[in-house]
């Protein structure tokens, strides 16, 4: 996404690539209409609605998935019992190379659904499993994507996210009450615009502008801006909120990428300080952790 997003003459585009995978293979003697059903609404909701009024061209628009595993389907109830993989990428600015924003297994992705429903969402009146789901996720995708391009720049959209969380408290789900779970969909939207960890918010324009854009021209400066936003960011922030999960499913999903940036590269006290903080941070990646060290 460029600053064309602010400029009101920008080709007007929806904000989400979606794809949506429907795994039921733990679900026996029902009809398969059912499933495609469901992907194919779940798909057409997420991709043909305009969640903000922000301008995107339709080369933007930030590629996502739900990945949704069925585990129990009651027909007679229309009731779905799942988990979900939301991941979302992020391009890379003068390369091929897409890296992840943000990816994390929901194991409370229930809902009910009938076959051929139209799913609408209103902002104010939360009143549909399902819509508040997609809503939550489609609003902190975007949120999480323009804080990447513009220093709290997602606000906004944010905080229509933590709306759907605190709307959807009464819908008697599970994974939308404050305190039940440090890693529920309400704490990490609340833990994420909470005043505390700004840091960590700072983190993903520090990391992927200053840093994973600027690797492409110049590596070395490029890594340089990401120990240093580690370093003053992603330390900073897990000082401040010990108990916030953010950092830790952050690590988990960046270890990959962040043993390739500092393996054979940097200097030795610059890997020896990154490895001190992620190791500190989540000690059971330890295996990429020590990638860092070589």
């Amino acid at each position: 996404m460029s600053w064309l997003l602010l400029c009101s003459n920008a080709a007007h585009s929806q904000e989400l690539q979606a794809t949506i995978n429907i795994n039921h293979s733990q679900i026996q003697g029902t009809d398969n209409t059912v499933f495609d059903n469901l992907r194919n609404t779940l798909s057409q909701f997420m991709n043909d609605r305009k969640w903000t009024n922000l301008q995107f061209q339709k080369n933007e628009r930030i590629a996502c998935s739900f990945n949704i595993t069925v585990t129990k389907y009651d027909r007679a109830t229309n009731m779905f019992t799942c988990k979900a993989i939301i991941q979302a990428n992020r391009p890379v600015y003068n390369s091929a190379y897409n890296t992840t924003l943000y990816n994390n297994t929901d194991n409370d992705f229930n809902f009910e659904f009938t076959e051929f429903n139209q799913l609408e969402f209103n902002d104010e009146s939360v009143d549909n499993q399902l819509t508040a789901l997609c809503a939550y996720y489609a609003y902190l995708i975007i949120g999480m994507d323009i804080d990447s391009f513009s220093p709290m720049g997602g606000e906004d959209v944010l905080q229509r996210c933590m709306n759907v969380a605190n709307n959807s408290q009464n819908l008697n789900y599970t994974g939308w009450k404050s305190f039940d779970d440090s890693k529920n969909r309400y704490a990490i939207i609340n833990d994420y615009i909470d005043e505390g960890m700004k840091p960590f918010r700072q983190l993903q324009y520090d990391y992927y502008r200053n840093g994973m854009d600027e690797m492409a021209q110049n590596p070395e400066k490029g890594r340089v801006n990401i120990s240093a936003a580690i370093e003053n960011d992603l330390k900073t922030a897990h000082e401040a909120r010990p108990m916030s999960m953010l950092p830790q499913i952050w690590t988990d999903y960046k270890k990959d990428e962040l043993a390739s940036i500092y393996n054979g590269k940097g200097t030795q006290n610059e890997k020896e300080k990154i490895y001190a903080i992620l190791f500190g941070i989540n000690a059971s990646q330890n295996n990429s952790w020590n990638k860092i060290k070589d």
